[in-house]
């Protein structure tokens, strides 16, 4: 699938997010972990997440949990998008 493409999920947003943590995955942090590879931000609550290159997965998790259907990367310079429904970059 195309990178850019658009999914019914993006209608479902807000118009702004804020991070609930900038530091790091709030989840791991909160566990007084910080050992996160990759941060991503749900753009449905703002939670800061790690990804699946991370040793706890707690963006997927919170897809999971949340029921949250797109995130997009929390790093520098990045802003791509990932529809967990959709599996695939919107």
């Amino acid at each position: 699938m195309m990178a850019g493409m658009t999914c019914p999920h993006l209608a479902e947003l807000p118009a702004s997010v804020t991070p609930d943590a900038v530091d790091g995955c709030a989840d791991c942090l909160a566990a007084g972990e910080r050992n996160w590879a990759h941060l991503r931000m749900c753009l449905s609550c703002g939670h800061v997440a790690c990804c699946d290159s991370s040793p706890r997965r707690h963006a997927t998790a919170h897809f999971h949990s949340a029921g949250h259907p797109v995130m997009r990367s929390f790093e520098p310079g990045e802003s791509w998008r990932w529809c967990y429904p959709d599996g695939r970059v919107v």
